[in-house]
């Protein structure tokens, strides 16, 4: 049986850049959302959740919309989070990045992502097309299980809002990495996290 993932991050929210730390989804990013839905409009989706942060919500909201049939529900599991703290394996570059960080956040989110992990990588009796709506850390980490790669190999996967990663969970063998922060069904000026282009 197939059982597909599609890990869709969550729009660009709004005075992102003024440090909102949950902000309503701005106009570009309720036309990420759009955008991607329509481009997943013919997806047999067996099930849809998001994380209930408000930039994921209205990105589901969207979704919800322009797909009657699809009723995504709120999950803690898909929470925005640190996956993992520092390891001795981890390069000292990244060191300066957990400073704000405390072992509380730490330890909440290893253990939510084992949780989620838990959850949605199981093999699947029938068919199965489950649609997350998160945020980019979850995301890396799911990509970083399908390899096995080490803890810290997360904090350098990276997600452009409204990116698409599908991940095959199968049965007998690993999971299969399908596509990565795929933004074919956004133009240029929508596209966040790559250079800005230069004109001609």
């Amino acid at each position: 049986m197939s059982h597909y993932l599609y890990l869709v991050r969550h729009g660009e929210q709004q005075d992102a850049e003024h440090g909102m730390p949950d902000g309503p989804l701005s106009a570009r990013g309720k036309r990420q959302a759009e955008l991607i839905a329509h481009r997943l409009s013919g997806v047999p989706f067996t099930g849809a959740w998001h994380s209930p942060l408000r930039r994921a919500e209205e990105t589901a909201q969207v979704f919800g919309q322009l797909l009657p049939a699809l009723e995504p529900q709120p999950s803690a599991l898909l929470f925005d989070c640190v996956p993992s703290g520092p390891s001795p394996d981890m390069p000292h570059a990244f060191d300066s990045w957990f400073h704000s960080v405390t072992e509380a956040e730490i330890d909440a989110g290893r253990a939510q992502m084992a949780d989620a992990v838990g959850e949605w990588f199981s093999p699947a009796r029938e068919d199965r097309h489950d649609l997350l709506i998160t945020h980019n850390f979850v995301i890396a980490w799911f990509v970083r299980h399908v390899f096995d790669a080490p803890e810290w190999r997360w904090l350098g996967v990276n997600q452009a809002n409204c990116g698409l990663t599908i991940i095959r969970v199968r049965s007998a063998k690993p999971p299969v990495l399908v596509a990565h922060n795929d933004l074919a069904h956004l133009p240029v000026e929508l596209r966040t996290g790559l250079p800005e282009p230069q004109p001609v």
